[in-house]
């Protein structure tokens, strides 16, 4: 009777899951297997035999594996010193190294395009448009992830361990490989898994840095449906991303599964800095340095304008950029589009987050049996797939499932919100599902003892505890929408942009007022984000491991 009442209530978020994102997924895939009305399955596998399918499966996972492997070199090092060590102006550094976490991917694109351009800082090193840049912009990207996911574990690390070992006479290093690092290996092994995994399927940021010559499997499906109109082979590659993707979810659930019992529940107290921080400290200042050195590139260039200091790229966006011919860059001036993209924001935010919360009341509630207990994590599996499949392939989906009644929503200026809303829908679930899971269960059986129903326990137990989780998701939600670009690429419409589609459409007209305009508008976009992320940052609440 319980697993029915369970699934009841998963009804809605089940229906919408299979209405917005399973329909569309089948359907894009489906082009690709069925070919002038018959099934054929040997059309996708001949896809995987071609010699250019190699070269982006081969540069998907070497980049990726790259990126994963510095973004651990210089996360880990920070996480320490940020979570375990006091410093002068932590808080101002923890919050500048973990805000690219939501920094939307074109912006972080062009503003390494603006630091290793010839004419950029950088430009000197011959990097710009090769893979070093590619792999330097993932670091860039996805170390933040794994000081939010290394970081908070690290800081609730039992420390009486470490100080026995200290005790007997083990030196920094021996503690720090035989006692910490094992300690920590769940919450490192999840890190690595996730930011794999946002490596490989990095959009916005191989697109702007790589452009056509080096293609990643998600930038390839892009092109594929865009330029070549190749859905059979587009199909091949989504199919292959999604199982992918999913065996790392599986792993990365794993890891948060076993997690180890020397994890406790309080905080430890920061302690001063030793002469054993050094190396920490320098991975840290290198990590700083990549940050904040793309970044003052970016807000340095958008100041600029024929070789002086000037506000006209900023003027500028109010109007339609500038084009060779008749035609301007744009048809909206720049501040419409950021409008549009904050209007859009709050649509997805208030989405994700009511799916994200019924979500996460469905997957945390107490379970009785094996078989409710199965439910429960069937469920929470099912609305971690949106994390598993290209946006890109996600709104290529949209276009042409969604286009005939009764679902006939290509019109509706809801379908770029919902889509935002699906993408940020893991993250919020990922933040709340923890939270939630640490209420008593206890406490809500004591109200509904006392008399009160459902609804008056849950504002009586649960939402004094989610209150700030809650906020903090739709920050995190918020920020997503506002730099989303894979999906909103192919489903904004030319007279509703958003600020990301803007910004690359920008880059992709010649001219220096249209690549000025770019940089004002990706600042803009940035400390916006930024700003909201401060915001979460003030609330403490961690981002759970997806």
């Amino acid at each position: 009777m319980r697993v029915i009442r369970l699934l009841l209530v998963a009804l809605v978020p089940l229906a919408i899951l299979g209405v917005f994102f399973v329909l569309p997924v089948t359907g894009m895939v489906s082009r690709g297997f069925w070919t002038d009305g018959s099934f054929d399955p040997g059309g996708v596998l001949d896809v995987l035999t071609r010699p250019r399918v190699h070269r982006v499966l081969w540069f998907t996972l070497w980049s990726a594996a790259l990126g994963t492997l510095f973004s651990l070199a210089l996360g880990l090092p920070a996480a320490h010193v940020l979570y375990r060590r006091r410093i002068r102006g932590g808080s101002v550094l923890r919050a500048a190294l973990l805000a690219p976490f939501v920094l939307p991917t074109v912006v972080v694109g062009v503003s390494f395009r603006q630091l290793l351009t010839a004419s950029g800082p950088l430009g000197f090193l011959g990097l710009d448009g090769t893979p070093a840049a590619i792999i330097a912009g993932l670091v860039f990207f996805n170390a933040s992830v794994v000081i939010r996911v290394v970081g908070g574990a690290w800081e609730s690390l039992d420390p009486r361990p470490a100080e026995a070992a200290a005790a007997l006479g083990a030196t920094p290093f021996q503690v720090l490989r035989t006692v910490t690092l094992p300690a920590l290996r769940p919450a490192v092994v999840s890190a690595a898994s996730v930011v794999f995994l946002f490596c490989a399927t990095a959009f916005g940021v191989v697109l702007t840095l790589g452009g056509l010559r080096y293609s990643s499997v998600e930038t390839e499906i892009y092109l594929l449906t865009t330029n070549l109109l190749d859905l059979q082979a587009a199909a091949a590659l989504s199919v292959l991303q999604l199982v992918v993707v999913v065996g790392l979810l599986l792993a990365a659930a794993r890891a948060r599964r076993t997690a180890d019992p020397s994890l406790a529940r309080v905080v430890a107290r920061p302690r001063r800095l030793a002469r054993g921080d050094v190396p920490a400290l320098v991975a840290t200042s290198v990590l700083a340095l990549l940050v904040l050195g793309p970044i003052a590139a970016l807000v340095a260039g958008s100041l600029r304008t024929d070789g002086a200091w000037s506000l006209a790229n900023y003027r500028a966006l109010e109007t339609t950029g500038q084009s060779s011919g008749q035609q301007h860059a744009l048809l909206v001036p720049v501040t419409d589009a950021l409008m549009t993209s904050l209007r859009t924001a709050v649509d997805a935010t208030w989405m994700s987050l009511l799916l994200g919360l019924t979500v996460a009341v469905v997957a945390t509630r107490r379970s009785r049996s094996r078989s409710e207990r199965r439910v429960r994590t069937v469920l929470d599996g099912l609305f971690m797939l949106p994390l598993g499949v290209s946006a890109v392939t996600l709104g290529f989906g949209f276009l042409i499932t969604l286009d005939r009644p009764p679902l006939d929503l290509r019109d509706s200026p809801l379908l770029v919100p919902i889509a935002q809303a699906l993408v940020a829908l893991p993250l919020v679930v990922r933040t709340l599902v923890p939270v939630l899971g640490s209420v008593d269960d206890r406490l809500r059986q004591a109200a509904a003892t006392l008399g009160a129903s459902p609804f008056r326990a849950a504002l009586t137990v649960d939402l004094p505890v989610v209150g700030r989780p809650l906020l903090a998701s739709a920050g995190f939600a918020f920020a997503v929408s506002l730099g989303e670009f894979g999906a909103t690429s192919f489903l904004a419409r030319d007279e509703h942009p958003t600020l990301p589609v803007v910004i690359f459409g920008l880059i992709g007209h010649p001219g220096p007022m249209n690549y000025g305009m770019a940089l004002a508008a990706s600042v803009v976009l940035a400390a916006t984000t930024a700003t909201v992320m401060l915001a979460v940052e003030r609330l403490h609440v961690p981002v759970g491991s997806t």
